[in-house]
């Protein structure tokens, strides 16, 4: 993993996998994957981040399962 970052403008949380060019984006609720030409993963945008992990944490305290969308 090559770096992440948050983006408080838009909740948005980035996870850059590689430095590979991006060619196209497919988005899944809230999850947007970049893939190369090729089809491997180079950028993660996690939108609503702030409400992703709260829910993450309070799964973990709670010993419950974690719920995406």
């Amino acid at each position: 993993m090559k770096k992440i970052k948050y983006n408080s403008d838009v909740d948005a949380l980035l996870v850059e996998l590689n430095d590979l060019p991006i060619d196209y984006a497919e988005q899944f609720e809230d999850l947007i994957i970049h893939y190369t030409k090729e089809g491997l993963p180079v950028l993660l945008e996690v939108l609503g981040a702030k409400k992703l992990s709260l829910n993450i944490f309070d799964s973990i305290v709670n010993n419950r399962e974690v719920v995406f969308g």
